[in-house]
């Protein structure tokens, strides 16, 4: 758990109604923590916080890198919802990050979304979204975990994806509790929004955001890529695609997009 003058600092954290935080100088995945927690009944609400990942990993069991400095926390969730619904929650966080960096960074213009769920600034990826669930007997998931990692201090210099850090794009230097509190705030708002109003709020903040709407875009899916206008989003956060060889409106729900040519693989 966690030790020196970190405590002090998380005594004195304002979070939303509800919140709770268990924080650590170290774990090996702010998530299996918090997985962890969740099986054994913690509330709505509990968020897992640590200085730095041991084992942090990302969409498709992908490796995030997690040196201090920056922020990893992992939130217990209990939606009550199906599946496929909680799901949407990817995009949730995805706006709690985004008006997170709007909030600190001095010009805020540059903050986009790119689907499925990260934030950029000027074209370069800020954060990482997982979420794991376990479902219920009735259908519904049991629990949800979210977890976000935000570059505040440090970035990645080698990935598929140019990455940066909230620092790197001007942003007042700030410790990563202070950063939470921010983005905890964001995200119980929109979270709550959702519940109480469906995805529709959700839906259209996001698309205000979204990088390359109504442009060329690759989608490189598991077993072929994909070139074509990025249309729309779908009620469901599906990808509306209009491919270029004039084939039908495709319904992306899972790829990896990019706006120039991918990535040798």
């Amino acid at each position: 758990m966690m030790g020196g003058a970190h405590e002090g600092e998380v005594a004195r954290l304002r979070l939303p109604p509800g919140f709770r935080i268990k924080a650590f100088d170290s774990v090996g995945s702010t998530n299996d923590e918090a997985k962890a927690l969740a099986r054994s009944g913690a509330g709505e609400g509990t968020m897992v916080w640590a200085r730095r990942q041991d084992s942090g990993r990302g969409r498709r069991g992908r490796a995030w890198t997690s040196p201090e400095g920056n922020l990893y926390s992992s939130l217990v969730l209990r939606p009550q919802r199906a599946p496929a619904e909680a799901a949407l929650v990817s995009f949730v966080a995805a706006l709690a990050i985004a008006e997170t960096a709007e909030t600190v960074l001095p010009d805020p213009s540059g903050v986009r979304c790119k689907w499925p769920n990260d934030v950029l600034i000027h074209g370069r990826k800020l954060s990482g979204i997982l979420l794991e669930s376990e479902q219920g007997t009735d259908g519904a998931v049991d629990w949800l975990v979210l977890g976000v990692g935000i570059n505040l201090r440090h970035f990645p210099e080698t990935t598929d994806y140019a990455a940066t850090s909230l620092l790197a794009e001007g942003a007042p230097a700030m410790t990563p509790l202070a950063l939470l509190e921010i983005y905890a705030d964001r995200l119980a708002q929109w979270y709550h929004r959702w519940l109480d109003c469906g995805f529709a709020p959700v839906r259209a903040a996001w698309l205000e955001r979204a990088r390359g709407l109504g442009g060329p875009i690759l989608v490189r899916l598991a077993d072929r890529t994909i070139s074509g206008v990025f249309v729309d989003l779908d009620s469901d956060g599906v990808l509306l695609l209009d491919p270029d060889d004039g084939g039908p409106r495709q319904r992306i729900t899972a790829g990896d997009v990019f706006f120039t040519q991918p990535p040798a693989v």
